[in-house]
């Protein structure tokens, strides 16, 4: 992409800030140009935190009938997938999948309660419960 080309189409899901975009100015080198964003782009990100929205609410409603435990509503009310959040605690995804089972959750220890809150930015005890 040309310099003159990077989007400046203020993306509301930058909160007014800018990015910096890598485009190839007049000399044809790479150089560093700051974006207000692309349209584009903040179509797929409210699409994409639509369908966060949506998990989440699912997850909450399986926790409600005892299907769930509150960690599969937490990952989703913050964005995680089962593997980023595998990633961000240096647990495997079948164990984050494990723990989705209220009886397994329930009998977790404090060290990986804590890492799973640490992940999330959230405590331990919001972890635990539910809005």
């Amino acid at each position: 992409m040309k310099k003159q080309d990077v989007p400046q189409d203020n993306n509301s899901a930058l909160g007014g800030e800018r990015k910096a975009m890598y485009a190839v100015d007049e000399n044809g080198e790479y150089t560093v140009v700051a974006s207000s964003g692309w349209e584009v782009e903040e179509t797929v990100t409210s699409l994409a935190v639509e369908h966060y929205q949506e998990l989440a609410e699912e997850a909450l409603q399986q926790v409600q009938q005892g299907m769930a435990s509150p960690l599969r509503y937490h990952m989703f009310a913050r964005r995680f997938n089962v593997d980023t959040l595998a990633q961000t605690t240096g647990l495997f995804q079948w164990q984050v999948k494990r723990h989705f089972k209220p009886k397994i959750f329930s009998k977790l220890d404090a060290k990986i309660l804590a890492r799973y809150a640490t992940a999330m930015g959230i405590s331990v005890e919001q972890l635990q419960s539910t809005p």
